[in-house]
């Protein structure tokens, strides 16, 4: 697979989805293409408004760097040696975790991001849409 199509990210965002109503906290989760583009998003009942941005800051973040929000994040804090990095690419980097990328092999062809609940509930929301892409 060389792209993510609609389906699969239906796919995946329905997965998120359970788990996101198991664990009780309504999120947004963004699927983007190996661009950065969007291919998908949903907004639960209930989601704050703020994760629509976040969500698919996350998304765009786990393709631009090529590696999980959640993994990038030790290295942005201050005195770390990418500390600045959020404030690329326009403030579009979102650098804690609830952002994964999606590989086709060793091929980056898209991402998830998830925001709402905690940044490890949005972890677990997120890696399990991510399954769904496997």
């Amino acid at each position: 697979m060389n792209s993510i199509g609609l389906d699969v990210a239906t796919r995946m965002i329905a997965a998120a989805q359970e788990k996101a109503r198991e664990i009780a906290v309504p999120v947004v989760i963004t699927i983007v293409d190996d661009g950065g583009n969007l291919k998908a998003m949903n907004r639960m009942d209930g989601a704050i408004l703020a994760s629509i941005d976040i969500s698919q800051g996350k998304a765009f973040t786990a393709v631009a760097c090529n590696d999980s929000t959640e993994a990038i994040a030790p290295a942005v804090q201050p005195g770390q040696s990418l500390y600045g990095l959020h404030a690329t690419n326009g403030g579009r980097l979102v650098i804690f975790g609830g952002g994964i990328p999606l590989r086709s092999g060793d091929t980056l062809v898209g991402a998830i991001g998830v925001s709402g609940g905690s940044v490890e509930e949005d972890v677990v929301v997120a890696t399990a849409g991510a399954r769904a892409f496997e």
